[in-house]
């Protein structure tokens, strides 16, 4: 892990103590004057202090809009109501946009789906366990029993669905009964099954999925082998979210190593392990902390 990315997660991790009072407004739509002071009115109305406000447009003259905005308000709970109508009058009725409005002391709940290689599930159990990740892991869910044991050791349900063969009817319908308004999203932890479109529409949450990616690209088994064969000079890893075309989802954070003729196979994977956990510990932060924004096949990230 490198520096700058410990402390963007020490960072988080001191945030996320403050957040008692404190909600997440997430705005998009067509960019127009006036959106954000129609915002800080309705803030100012109802006494919020804006913590941080970040705003990005594609275009100036009639492009997309999006902003994300962090309050902070006494009495938060009681006041969203009242919040979420004035929002609907001024962002809604009047310039046509769409928003999310989130307290952010509620944490998000995630449920993590694993195989045998558990250097990414790991990773991200023992940051939640540090405080690193403001979200709540109600379950792992694995087509192994391989992590089992290390997982409750976390004081965390482990649920083993196997899934073997080409018909996953049967695993995916056990895995939409446990996830049923339990989860708020889904991470993908190097979970080494495809999931059907089917899943993906009724499991009704974002999906994020973590993968090696490399020039070229190398698929099927033993991917760091073969870049090795080739002589590659960078591995790296892609988070992204999960839609019907495979590893094609709007993507959310990448990096790369840099790496060399004298690394041998067994060293690119252990690098690239390291870039995976790194990235998709990023992505898991920021979709916990409202900070991705979707619009079409890609992301605006208010990192």
């Amino acid at each position: 892990m490198t520096v700058t990315t410990q402390a963007a997660l020490t960072a988080a991790a001191r945030r996320n103590k403050g957040t008692d009072h404190q909600a997440s407004l997430i705005v998009q739509g067509a960019d127009a004057t006036g959106i954000v002071a129609a915002v800080a009115s309705v803030l100012s109305k109802h006494g919020a202090n804006i913590v941080s406000l970040d705003q990005y447009s594609d275009d100036p003259q009639g492009g997309a809009f999006f902003q994300r905005t962090v309050f902070g308000l006494d009495g938060l709970q009681a006041a969203l109501p009242a919040l979420r109508a004035d929002f609907d009058e001024e962002l809604v009725k009047r310039y046509g946009l769409t928003y999310t409005l989130r307290d952010l002391s509620v944490p998000k709940r995630v449920a993590v789906f694993a195989s045998k290689s558990d250097h990414c599930l790991l990773d991200l159990l023992w940051r939640h366990r540090q405080g690193q990740l403001p979200v709540s892991i109600p379950m792992v869910i694995s087509n192994h029993p391989d992590v089992a044991e290390e997982v409750r050791s976390f004081g965390i349900p482990f649920f083993h669905v196997p899934s073997a063969g080409p018909d996953k009817s049967a695993a995916e319908a056990e895995h939409l009964r446990l996830l049923k308004d339990n989860v708020d999203f889904v991470v993908l932890a190097r979970y080494m099954q495809i999931l059907s479109g089917d899943f993906i529409e009724q499991a009704g949450v974002p999906i994020i999925n973590i993968h090696h990616s490399f020039l070229p690209a190398f698929i099927g088994a033993g991917p760091y082998a073969k870049a090795k064969e080739r002589g590659v000079k960078l591995v790296g890893a892609t988070a992204h979210y999960v839609t019907e075309d495979l590893d094609e989802g709007p993507i959310i954070e990448q990096d790369v190593v840099r790496v060399s003729h004298a690394d041998t196979a067994a060293d690119l994977t252990r690098r690239g392990a390291d870039v995976e956990r790194a990235v998709l510990s990023r992505a898991v932060l920021w979709h916990a902390e409202d900070r991705v924004v979707r619009n079409g096949n890609h992301t605006i990230v208010f990192a």
